[in-house]
């Protein structure tokens, strides 16, 4: 919200014209700004707890600059999943603080001050070829403020290799299991822990797998307890949520 209108409504509050209740809804969800093509919320951070994040698909690389330069004119901390090097390139030219990920093709700008909590998350993979979703988890929770850490390619085709790091999963707040082919994984770690497991399924695997839909269906139909499972290949709303949950016990 700029100065003005926060002026304005401050003064309409001392002088009656608003009452204490009308004055924090106008602050809390007024400050949209049109840019013909978006609409950028700037009080997300205060509603939410963090900034708009940008989903590049779909977007043009101009409409993501401005989008990226309206955020960051509000001193926001900026976060662009589904980014491309040639997204990166021009989110660079805006400004050279941008931090790319490759394999989780996300971009960051940190303003944030937020010390990293005590409670921490434990992202795992199946596979290797599981990671780029895992990293996009990552980057998300890490740069939200969750102290994160990563145990990748302990898949249940060598299920000693899960179980051997089990003193870490047991040490961890959140666990967010990704995995393709069957996604056997979540279900063998939310049988191991009593911590909440935020299972994503990609859509890594043969024919059969059906692009996700084959680790989607066997991480919904888990007998085991205390999951919670994403869309296929949403590692940043795995990290959101995770990062959600374990600043509960801050």
């Amino acid at each position: 919200m700029d100065e003005k209108l926060l002026k304005t409504i401050l003064n309409d509050t001392k002088s009656g014209k608003l009452s204490l209740e009308e004055a924090f809804h106008k602050i809390k969800y007024f400050s949209v700004e049109n840019l013909g093509f978006a609409r950028v919320d700037h009080h997300r951070n205060l509603r939410k707890g963090f900034p708009e994040v940008i989903f590049c698909e779909g977007k043009t690389i101009k409409q993501i600059t401005e989008i990226a330069k309206s955020i960051l004119s509000r001193k926001h901390t900026l976060l662009a999943t589904r980014a491309s090097a040639e997204v990166y390139k021009a989110i660079k030219k805006v400004d050279r603080r941008a931090v790319y990920n490759e394999a989780g093709r996300t971009i960051v700008v940190n303003n944030s001050k937020v010390k990293p909590t005590k409670g921490r998350i434990m992202i795992v993979t199946a596979g290797t070829a599981d990671i780029p979703v895992a990293e996009e988890a990552y980057v998300t929770s890490s740069t939200l403020g969750s102290t994160t850490e990563k145990l990748y390619d302990v898949g249940v085709a060598g299920i000693h290799r899960v179980i051997s790091e089990s003193k870490k999963l047991d040490e961890a707040r959140v666990i967010i299991v990704v995995a393709g082919m069957e996604g056997a994984l979540a279900s063998v770690v939310a049988g191991m822990v009593d911590k909440p497991v935020i299972a994503v399924p990609t859509s890594i695997g043969y024919g059969a797998s059906f692009n996700g839909i084959a680790a989607l269906l066997t991480m919904l139909n888990s007998c085991a307890s205390g999951i919670a499972t994403m869309n296929i290949d949403n590692g940043f709303g795995a990290g959101y949520l995770a990062h959600s949950i374990n600043i509960i016990g801050e």
